[in-house]
């Protein structure tokens, strides 16, 4: 299979359309990472997602729609998650919410679980993708499982190329990092993955996967990772922060925002370089530090 990318536009919104209405998972930018999108409703197409990113079948997928109308149609939401959509939609937050009897999705989308996580996301590209396909979206991150996520369309090319027919390119990401996922099924309010949006909850505890980004090895470099270096040893890519420069920096400035933004490109940059491992600085770990180090430490857990 050929890969085409094509530069976002209405033509290209079109055929992606097509493609993603017979059956083919399309990749979509968000303002998050880039997405791997597919018609929740039709299993086959779903199936080709983690196909073509070779996902474990027992982690969830979300579900992309363009308003809280369309997601009350998919999930069962009470009044938590009404003000939490409200308040944050659209944006990069995820809700985990109870499945409805009657609804549209695929159960490979929720991976056999009774609930099912939602997002309606801010980007143009994305919610003209869903006016076209008029369809809710199943759209993890489009990279091959376990890898670093895609902030670019030349990301996804690397990670996905003759595995997908289409990237629609919209240029870098906004915020770089995952949607901050948040389960609201009844109860307090439960924290599944951290991310742009910082929210109190509870922090989840247990081993059940109930969304992604919980596997203890994910969005993993193919090279030995070394955290909170505080310089580099000979045979290392370093990755700096704030004074400690590196062979690159997150933020020269000790920006958190920034730094996120740039996490997934540097370590995209670090896996291409000559160098056989990598470190890191240390992170802040607070606000967005928290969910950069969550990444970190997904990342640096995986063999090698």
């Amino acid at each position: 299979m050929q890969t085409r990318v094509l530069p976002f536009n209405d033509e290209a919104i079109a055929e992606a359309a097509q493609l993603i209405l017979a059956g083919e998972p399309v990749a979509i930018p968000t303002e998050t990472v880039y997405g791997l999108a597919a018609d929740a409703t039709n299993a086959q197409a779903v199936a080709r997602i983690y196909e073509a990113k070779g996902r474990p079948s027992f982690n969830p997928l979300i579900v992309h729609v363009s308003d809280r109308a369309s997601a009350e149609r998919i999930g069962v939401f009470d009044e938590q998650a009404r003000a939490l959509a409200d308040e944050y939609w659209p944006g990069p937050l995820t809700l985990v919410v109870p499945l409805r009897a009657d609804a549209a999705v695929a159960s490979i989308v929720t991976a056999g679980l009774p609930t099912v996580g939602i997002r309606v996301s801010s980007h143009p590209a994305m919610q003209a993708l869903l006016r076209a396909c008029g369809r809710p979206l199943a759209a993890p991150s489009a990279n091959a499982s376990g890898s670093i996520s895609p902030t670019r369309a030349e990301h996804v090319v690397k990670s996905l190329g003759g595995r997908i027919p289409l990237v629609i390119d919209a240029g870098p990401t906004e915020r770089g990092l995952e949607s901050t996922i948040v389960a609201a099924t009844g109860g307090p309010l439960r924290l599944l993955r951290r991310g742009p949006i910082e929210i109190a909850a509870e922090e989840a505890t247990g081993s059940t996967i109930e969304a992604p980004g919980q596997l203890a090895s994910h969005y993993a470099p193919s090279k030995p990772l070394r955290l909170n270096a505080i310089e580099a040893e000979a045979d290392e890519y370093w990755i700096g922060f704030g004074p400690l420069s590196g062979e690159s920096n997150l933020s020269g400035s000790s920006d958190l925002v920034e730094g996120a933004a740039r996490l997934f490109d540097l370590l995209h940059r670090a896996d291409g370089s000559r160098k056989p491992r990598i470190a890191v600085a240390p992170i802040p770990n607070h606000g967005l530090g928290e969910a950069i180090n969550d990444r970190l430490v997904r990342a640096a857990a995986a063999p090698h």
